[in-house]
């Protein structure tokens, strides 16, 4: 089974509203994976298809070699930019209940990114600020030993102080001779020193999938800047 993830000629539509069109994409892996693009792009629906929480209108969409459904989330761990927790549990108890949901939950690891976030463990999920609920989602879905890490917005609700932090923290608990991390962010110009590609998505099309380094040394271009300049 080889390790990828594929996309052919994928369309997925909400109702009569299109939300991506004939979308093919094949995606490196060991790599950090930025997907761009305008607010209302599509960038979210590619996470969402490839996490399998979501199925294409058309097309086909596989991991591993295996169409990607709800079942998919065997090899990913998957970050929404919504809050998904049971607001009652402790951080200690949604540490707890990701490890009986998957059995790759690493608890050890949770434990130093929960020190390493400056998370206290008996702290109510309902008490913490939206900033501390994010650091929290990024240690659920970090300390999962899977081969795909895709995080929807995961430097939503940071201060501008706590984004450096938070961003040094996830190159360091990723393991690139194992995993592959595709990501959304308007934050471009705070994540672009980590994304080996970049996949930019215009009114649901594929507009351009390049290395980041391919782009500097053609173009002379950071993607903030390529953004400014295809984005019109």
């Amino acid at each position: 089974m080889s390790n990828v993830i594929q996309m052919t000629n994928v369309s997925k539509k909400y109702m009569k509203q299109s939300a991506l069109n004939d979308i093919p994409l094949t995606l490196p892996i060991g790599k950090i994976i930025g997907i761009v693009g305008e607010n209302g792009s599509g960038k979210s629906t590619l996470l969402r298809l490839i996490a399998g929480l979501s199925l294409p209108t058309s097309g086909r969409v596989t991991v591993n070699g295996e169409i990607a459904n709800r079942r998919i989330s065997k090899v990913v761990s998957y970050l929404s930019e919504l809050d998904s927790f049971y607001p009652m549990f402790t951080v200690s108890h949604a540490m707890d209940f990701q490890a009986s949901q998957f059995t790759d939950f690493n608890r050890a690891k949770a434990e130093e990114i929960m020190k390493f976030m400056q998370l206290e463990p008996h702290v109510k999920i309902k008490d913490l600020s939206k900033g501390n609920r994010g650091r929290v989602k990024v240690m659920l879905t970090l300390a999962r030993e899977v081969p795909y890490i895709l995080m929807d917005e995961p430097l939503s609700g940071f201060d501008p102080m706590a984004r450096e932090s938070i961003v040094k923290g996830m190159i360091s608990y990723i393991d690139l001779e194992s995993q592959t991390l595709i990501m959304t962010s308007h934050e471009i110009a705070e994540v672009e020193s980590l994304l080996d590609y970049f996949i930019a998505i215009k009114g649901g099309s594929l507009l351009r999938i390049a290395g980041v380094d391919e782009l500097h040394e053609s173009e002379g271009l950071g993607i903030t800047a390529w953004m400014k300049k295809n984005y019109v």
